[in-house]
């Protein structure tokens, strides 16, 4: 019995770890996104409810963190000439203001997936445009999608398993 429980993670490490090396070599060499934005999407689909619905639920949260954060390079551009250096203390406030609300919204309401889309777009050092969203939303996206076939994977296994 032990072995099989052995035989069936090591299945599953592999399996998910093959298609997470897939998804990384896909989002440098097609689509020359950066790898560690697919994880952002990649670690949004298990922020909750480990479903399809759920995952594109948190994803789509990721993306409205990175408008999110498109907008507050945006603004920031226009309050530092004004505020100087408090500009990011408002800028901040205004955000986390947005995202904390949000929270409570009825269907896209996971705040970590609004922060994660945050952070990866501070995180990308690119200027705040469609194309910038673009290659976060095509990254996030191709994560989320590698999370969810990593997950019914490990599901598949685990079912042939109890069988």
């Amino acid at each position: 019995m032990a072995n099989n429980a052995l035989s069936d993670h090591l299945k599953i490490v592999i399996g998910e770890s093959v298609i997470a090396s897939s998804a990384a070599t896909l989002s440098v060499m097609a689509f020359e996104v950066p790898v560690w934005a697919m994880f952002v999407g990649w670690i949004s689909f298990f922020t909750r409810g480990l479903n399809l619905k759920q995952g594109v639920i948190n994803l789509a949260c990721v993306l409205i963190g990175v408008a999110l954060g498109i907008g507050a390079a945006q603004v920031m551009a226009v309050l530092t000439p004004v505020l100087g250096s408090y500009a990011i203390s408002a800028v901040v406030f205004a955000v986390t203001v947005i995202a904390l609300s949000l929270a409570k919204a009825p269907v896209f309401n996971n705040l970590l997936g609004f922060f994660l889309g945050l952070v990866a777009y501070f995180a990308s050092h690119q200027p705040p445009s469609v194309m910038t969203f673009g290659m976060l939303a095509l990254a996030a996206t191709l994560g989320a999608a590698a999370a969810f076939a990593a997950f019914s994977l490990q599901k598949k296994i685990q079912r042939n398993a109890a069988h």
